[in-house]
């Protein structure tokens, strides 16, 4: 299994800025003085090599949505958040508008950003498209078909041309969804949100977001440990650092690096993927994060190592 990450932002989409893309000129362009980068290829082993990501890249601005690519003929998708444009518009010039695909939707919970990609996802619109959006709540559908409704947006929800299905699950229940065993948990979030574990193989994925994670309820951390176990990679929510998560920003329905770390280690997982990102936090303040959550788990580590990410639209992991 493979992920795809075409958006990793939390609660709203950004964008560069003009001042951030100047200031990441200015720094790689005064790390360049002297080292007679007079070829184009030494101009991209330079960027390549000597650059941080923080200033040769972004971590980037669309909200959450992970393609999960399988050896099946059915897609995969977790969240429909601005992210689902460029997915979509992918599979589009992949597949062309002759080629029916089936596309099965995990949504994490309805809030705005994780649902403002789908007017714009453009399978919906080709006849012949099946697209099952696959959640844990009852008002599922209702809020997908009000997100279309006037005057919000000018598409109405019975204009799609593509089969929209949806379809209720249960949480701690087991389904068995293209080809993949996929089990939901409920998470402590406004409004409720649903993590997902989903096997094949002998491989093991987890997408948990939107969660907050309460350091002093012990039942619930055993339970978490337990829904993690053994994965090869957990996309994990971690919006805030632990200071602004137990205080100016607890009980708003997000959690934190080192939170991750430590449900991780405890579940003996083999990745860390930091996900859902502060939408306050420019590129370098995200690579700071990273660098301290690795030293964090240097100096916290028992058992084999956990390889820790932050991710990126673009990012690929393979379990």
């Amino acid at each position: 299994m493979k992920l795809r990450f075409w958006g990793t932002r939390g609660s709203i989409p950004i964008a560069l800025t003009a001042p951030a893309i100047r200031g990441k000129l200015i720094t790689a362009l005064s790390g360049a003085i002297g080292r007679g980068l007079d070829t184009p290829e030494k101009i991209a082993h330079y960027v390549d090599n000597d650059l941080s990501f923080d200033v040769r890249g972004t971590f980037g601005g669309h909200s959450s949505c992970v393609d999960l690519v399988t050896t099946g003929d059915e897609h995969v998708i977790f969240d429909l958040g601005s992210g689902a444009r460029p997915l979509g518009q992918a599979m589009l010039d992949r597949y062309g508008p002759a080629s029916p695909q089936t596309y099965h939707v995990f949504m994490s919970h309805v809030h705005w950003d994780h649902i403002m990609g789908f007017p714009f996802f453009a399978p919906v619109y080709i006849p012949g498209n099946r697209i099952v959006i696959h959640g844990c709540h009852d008002v599922l559908e209702a809020a997908f078909r009000r997100q279309q409704a006037a005057p919000s947006f000018p598409v109405d929800f019975s204009q799609l041309a593509a089969t929209i299905e949806f379809d209720l699950m249960v949480p701690g229940k087991r389904q068995r969804i293209a080809g993949l065993d996929v089990t939901p948990k409920l998470q402590r979030h406004e409004g409720d949100s649903y993590g997902y574990r989903v096997e094949a193989n002998g491989k093991c994925i987890v997408y948990s977001t939107d969660s907050e994670h309460k350091v002093d309820d012990h039942e619930e951390r055993a339970s978490f440990v337990e829904f993690f176990r053994d994965a090869d990679i957990v996309v994990f929510d971690a919006m805030y650092a632990l200071a602004d998560a137990i205080s100016v920003k607890a009980d708003w329905g997000h959690s934190s690096n080192i939170v991750g770390v430590e449900l991780c280690q405890a579940a003996g997982v083999r990745c860390l993927c930091m996900y859902h990102h502060e939408p306050a936090y420019d590129d370098e303040r995200i690579a700071a994060v990273l660098q301290e959550t690795r030293r964090f788990e240097e100096i916290t580590r028992s058992g084999p190592p956990l390889q820790i990410v932050s991710a990126y639209d673009g990012l690929e992991l393979t379990a």
